[in-house]
């Protein structure tokens, strides 16, 4: 379902026009009211009056990560402080958060921009939707929520955690959507077949399925579970929370909600843009926020966009589902190596469980070494032993070939390596300098 038909299926050149004509007024707002923006351009050189065209977009500067945190709590305001209503802030960083703060506008298009996206899963105001995302000062929970309501649909505001009154609530209340991260709907599967919990005959029957990367064999093993169709959808704190992109029922590429974000993809080495097609790391400016705006925010992110048609009838460019990150990449003797190429491969191995951990070490010889552990299935644990050694052996030739380096493969039981009831951990590297 297309939520709003009017902007998701604009025509592409007139997207552009209100796309230039917003540009311009966030680069005079940034300028004028964020000393950090304003120095910045001062030492680029550039001024809110050079901007004439999209293109003029590459001579701005770049925003990351360690911007945020120096600006810590509330350096990047654009706004009056008195026109905040909300504020969020990331997890899973070290340090300093990042905060997001937003005014009732801004809530307002995170609400427009979430019901698109759930709209596009199929929810409706028939639908009773389980909520699990974490609520608090992680945007999941509230940015769900917010679509949600907004469409009209029953809300579950479950959280995360607990996940046996999860499942008991799943059957009691019939839920019909899920939302949450795609581990924790799989570690929500693995806990409803040991109580006997038979999902394929539950009314939930899709699913929203984010913060963090997922492959397609995942949603494979989420959709064969629960009997529903599991949707990919993309966001971060930093730009508005869930909600930047999604899946539309074709499931290829994800729709960006370009009249909220404007996005590029750019060589992470050099910072030059890429086409369209071309693999290099995601990059999005907030054209319409007005609490704390962003200009070309360096998502680390590692994807390419899609301008061709989609079938569905939106016109926005899709992005394609993240391939890993430039900041969890590891590399190992020489060699540039991503946690999702390892998940990916490990889905196509039969006897192994979606559940894996990437230890990184220097042995004796000081040479960099990968463990990979891995959950076998329980019929396959219990085989004799030659059964055992020969699924290592498979996984360690598949790692080689997929990987070009050497890992020491540990089989381990099913529910050995501890689970996450959000964003999953999948890399440990005990490496130093």
């Amino acid at each position: 379902m297309i939520f709003n038909p009017e902007c998701e299926c604009m025509d592409p050149g007139t997207r552009k026009k209100f796309q230039l004509a917003r540009l311009k007024n966030l680069v005079e707002k940034l300028y004028a009211n964020v000393a950090f923006y304003r120095q910045k351009m001062d030492e680029m050189d550039i001024k809110p009056r050079d901007i004439h065209r999209l293109e003029d977009i590459e001579n701005l500067p770049f925003t990351t990560k360690d911007d945020l945190r120096l600006n810590y709590p509330h350096g990047l305001l654009a706004c009056p402080k008195d026109r905040i209503v909300e504020v969020h802030m990331s997890s899973g960083t070290t340090g300093k958060p990042v905060v997001d703060e937003y005014t009732i506008e801004d809530i307002n298009i995170w609400r427009e921009s979430m019901s698109r996206t759930m709209a596009a899963a199929g929810c409706t105001r028939d639908d009773i939707v389980q909520n699990c995302y974490g609520y608090g000062l992680f945007t999941g929970g509230p940015g769900a929520h917010y679509g949600a309501l907004n469409i009209g649909a029953e809300v579950l505001p479950m959280s995360s955690g607990n996940t046996s009154r999860q499942l008991m609530v799943l059957q009691d209340f019939g839920s019909t959507m899920l939302t949450c991260t795609p581990s924790y709907a799989l570690y929500m599967a693995e806990e409803a077949a040991d109580a006997g919990i038979d999902l394929r005959g539950l009314p939930v029957c899709k699913g929203c399925f984010g913060a963090e990367p997922w492959s397609e064999n995942m949603r494979k093993e989420i959709e064969e579970r629960y009997g529903m169709k599991a949707y990919d959808i993309y966001g971060l704190t930093e730009i508005i929370g869930p909600g930047v992109s999604f899946e539309c029922e074709v499931q290829d590429g994800l729709h960006i909600n370009e009249d909220f974000f404007y996005p590029e993809i750019i060589d992470p080495v050099t910072g030059k843009q890429m086409p369209a097609g071309e693999k290099g790391e995601l990059v999005f400016t907030t054209l319409t926020k007005e609490g704390t705006p962003l200009l070309r925010y360096r998502t680390r992110d590692i994807t390419y966009l899609m301008d061709e048609p989609c079938p569905c009838g939106r016109t926005t460019a899709r992005m394609h589902r993240l391939f890993g990150r430039t900041d969890d990449m590891l590399i190992v003797r020489g060699v540039n190596v991503f946690p999702s190429q390892i998940e990916h491969a490990l889905f196509e191995i039969e006897g192994t469980e979606p559940q894996y951990l990437i230890v990184v070490d220097r042995g004796a010889t000081h040479l960099d070494e990968i463990e990979l552990q891995v959950e076998v299935k329980r019929e396959f644990f219990s085989d004799e032993t030659r059964g055992l050694e020969t699924l290592r052996n498979r996984i360690a030739d598949v790692m080689k070939s997929k990987l070009q380096i050497a890992v020491k493969v540990k089989l381990v039981e099913p529910k050995t390596i501890e689970r996450s009831i959000g964003k999953a951990k999948r890399v440990i590297d005990k490496r130093t300098i």
